[in-house]
């Protein structure tokens, strides 16, 4: 196995303890004892306020759950994990134009998530199927299954944000409305509003002829905000920069993205890194008010 030079000698470590010669119980219990780990490495960098440590830190953290994942496959938490990861290293990370970089880190991100999701079926072939067949498995997930189609869902968007216009990507659209769909049905109170906030999200980018609906948009942004989405700073970004643009109001977009900007990023420590993204992004949006308002999109 060969390995970057600049791999962090604690990664370098781990992987030879993951990978070093054993049975498969014995692997299996090494990685469950660094997943432990790595959970709190992920409840600490959500705290973080310095976006060049995460930053930096990111690549070896990926390369650690792509090491903990091939030694154990079927880690249901640990696919969830590297799901969660790869989207939000995307997302946090390159801009929405930077689609060569972020569609690869989307697509790794949504296939962990298909593979967390396969314990009753293979979820990546089913998405491949016929609609009907696909919401019958649906229908089998329960409340405890939400984290897992909630994350999934979200890299699953953002990837077909990525690869805009491909036929391929273009195809899963109804799969993933369904999903979505089967989320608010089970908990739609999920990680503060959530599920209400991505298909805000959805509604509103998608043009009036394949379904979007900006007035529905703005119900499931409403009803987000009070589940508790506001707490997360990007809630309002993303309000500001998919409804109050598909709709053409420069006063709520601006006037959206100033909150943001006066607002504390710390105010829950949990939500701190997510939020000084979020300020980083508000900043960048509101740069291009002219252009975005001159062209309305």
């Amino acid at each position: 196995m060969i390995l970057p030079r600049h791999v962090p000698i604690v990664i370098l470590a781990l992987t030879l303890v993951l990978f070093s010669s054993g049975c498969v119980p014995v692997k299996h219990a090494r990685v469950e004892a660094v997943a432990r780990t790595v959970q709190d490495v992920a409840q600490a960098a959500s705290k973080q306020s310095d976006r060049s440590i995460i930053r930096e830190g990111t690549p070896a953290y990926l390369m650690l759950l792509d090491g903990l994942i091939e030694a154990y496959p079927t880690n249901k938490d640990l696919l969830l994990a590297g799901c969660q990861a790869y989207s939000s290293y995307a997302s946090s990370f390159f801009s929405d134009d930077e689609h060569d970089k972020t569609e690869a880190l989307y697509r790794k991100a949504m296939f962990y998530g298909f593979r967390a999701l396969s314990e009753r079926a293979d979820f990546s072939k089913a998405v491949g199927g016929s609609l009907d067949e696909f919401k019958a498995l649906l229908n089998q997930f329960n409340k405890q299954d939400v984290p897992g189609l909630f994350w999934t869902a979200n890299a699953w968007a953002s990837w077909i944000s990525a690869k805009t216009g491909a036929v391929e990507a273009m195809a899963d659209l109804p799969m993933l409305e369904a999903t979505m769909k089967r989320i608010l049905e089970l908990d739609d109170t999920f990680y503060y509003g959530g599920p209400h906030l991505l298909m805000g999200v959805y509604l509103a980018a998608k043009p009036a002829v394949l379904g979007g609906d900006p007035a529905k948009a703005k119900q499931h942004f409403d009803r987000a905000f009070a589940l508790g989405s506001g707490k997360i700073l990007m809630s309002r970004v993303l309000l500001a920069q998919y409804y109050a643009r598909a709709v053409g109001d420069r006063v709520l977009f601006a006037a959206t993205l100033q909150e943001v900007l006066v607002a504390r990023a710390d105010e829950v420590p949990e939500l701190t890194f997510i939020n000084t993204v979020a300020k980083e992004k508000a900043r960048h949006l509101l740069e291009k008010t002219e252009a975005y308002f001159a062209n309305p999109q």
